[in-house]
């Protein structure tokens, strides 16, 4: 069914800005202080953690140019690697990779909305959170790509009035900057590279724009720009952003804690400025939600067209728009939101979620590239390092996560499992 409304290169970059624009950027700088204090070296963290989102966009740009279908990762591995491997991906994506993040955000938003009203920042209304979205979604491309631009303009619109904020005002309290020469020993230090990997969890998202290969117009020119402007423009947020929180609070308020957007602009206009900058964190997760709902559901129905297993959800409206596997991914997310659960198996996917997600990047190795499809700059080396900066994570949590990722490791199972049952019931 033909795709009405497609989006241009600045709708697919505002899906890459809300996707990668979470609640990490506002949080995680607590436990970096724990071991990494001198600026240079925050800004470092940042500054590579972005550089290495950025060689993941140039990864899938080229591989995203090279084929027409929506789909991503599921696209890539089914016909660069194997079936099995694409069909793993979208299994954990569906159970998992996406419908637990919708969960963690909407019950995100009611913890930051919650001091306001408990009655109605409840668990409901993250459900209803999920209803009103999915149904948005339901209707057409067009409708989707003009509610992401709203939602995401306000999203940006929050940052930069938050860093426009914490540079014009002088800091009311003790200052976290610290420029000396301290970061050349700091660099060195186990905690460095640990925070090096939460940072990346802050830049994930990068890749969104991919998943909706064939909604874009033109996406071996705009699908690139996409990827790229969007992961630049978010990488320079986020060390604006890190470097107005540690001018605005001290060491000692931050460390260890959560809520550092909250203690920065506390000090700034006091504890009722504070809760307004919690508040507009949980506003601008509306966008991330929604970008989580766009993407996932082209992952699903991308499987569900050539897994038998799947078919029934296999249909798109006269827009083009696949609303069962929206509504399944949406039902998904609201039992996680009920049962409380989707922390536990987020943690349980993320050792798989990294090593698909690096095996993905392996797989332009194998692409026998289109003549007028983007080609990555600096190939194979950028991949290389990539590759083995994931290599790295993925021993990191094989030794600090062994029960989890063995856990992760049986979704996996039931995947291939439910593969063969897809194939028996397709020969029968």
């Amino acid at each position: 069914m033909a795709i009405s409304n497609k989006i241009g290169w600045k709708t697919a970059a505002a899906l890459v800005i809300s996707n990668m624009i979470g609640t990490g950027v506002f949080t995680s700088l607590g436990y970096q202080l724990g071991d990494v204090q001198n600026t240079w070296s925050i800004i470092l963290i940042w500054a590579f953690g972005g550089l290495l989102a950025l060689i993941g966009a140039f990864t899938y740009a080229e591989l995203g140019t090279n084929f027409d279908e929506s789909g991503g990762d599921y696209i890539f591995l089914s016909r660069l690697i194997h079936p099995l491997a694409g069909y793993v991906y979208a299994w954990i994506s569906l159970t998992v990779g996406f419908t637990a993040p919708i969960a963690i955000s909407v019950m995100a938003m009611k913890s930051y909305l919650n001091p306001i009203n408990p009655a109605i920042f409840n668990d409901w209304f993250g459900i209803l959170i999920i209803l009103v979205l999915t149904a948005v979604h339901s209707v057409s491309v067009g409708q989707s790509g003009r509610f992401q631009n709203l939602s995401t303009i306000i999203k940006v619109v929050f940052v930069l009035v938050l860093i426009f904020l914490g540079f014009y005002f002088a800091p009311s309290q003790e200052s976290a900057i610290d420029l000396s020469n301290t970061w050349t020993s700091e660099i060195l230090l186990p905690g460095f590279a640990v925070s090096l990997l939460f940072v990346t969890y802050s830049y994930t998202g990068w890749n969104s724009a991919a998943y909706i290969v064939d909604e874009i117009e033109d996406p071996k020119r705009n699908l690139p720009k996409a990827l790229l402007i969007g992961t630049v423009s978010v990488t320079i947020l986020y060390i604006l952003l890190q470097i107005v929180l540690l001018r605005n609070a001290s060491v000692e308020q931050m460390q260890g804690k959560v809520e550092v957007a909250f203690i920065a602009f506390a000090n700034l206009f006091g504890t009722e400025g504070g809760n307004w900058v919690s508040y507009f964190i949980a506003i601008q997760l509306i966008a991330t939600i929604s970008g989580y709902m766009w993407i996932g559901s082209r992952i699903t129905y991308a499987m569900s067209k050539e897994h038998r297993l799947w078919k029934p959800i296999a249909q798109k409206n006269k827009n083009g728009i696949p609303v069962r596997a929206l509504w399944l991914q949406a039902a998904i997310s609201i039992v996680f939101t009920l049962t409380g659960t989707f922390e536990e198996v987020m943690l349980y996917s993320s050792f798989v979620l990294q090593f698909l997600g690096t095996l993905t990047v392996a797989s332009i190795f194998f692409l026998k590239g289109r003549k007028e499809a983007y080609r990555s700059p600096f190939k194979p080396f950028i991949q290389i390092v990539f590759i083995l900066f994931s290599i790295w994570i993925l021993g990191y949590m094989l030794v600090e996560q062994p029960k989890e990722s063995f856990i992760g490791i049986l979704f996996v199972l039931t995947g291939v499992i439910t593969y063969f049952v897809s194939k028996y019931m397709g020969r029968k």
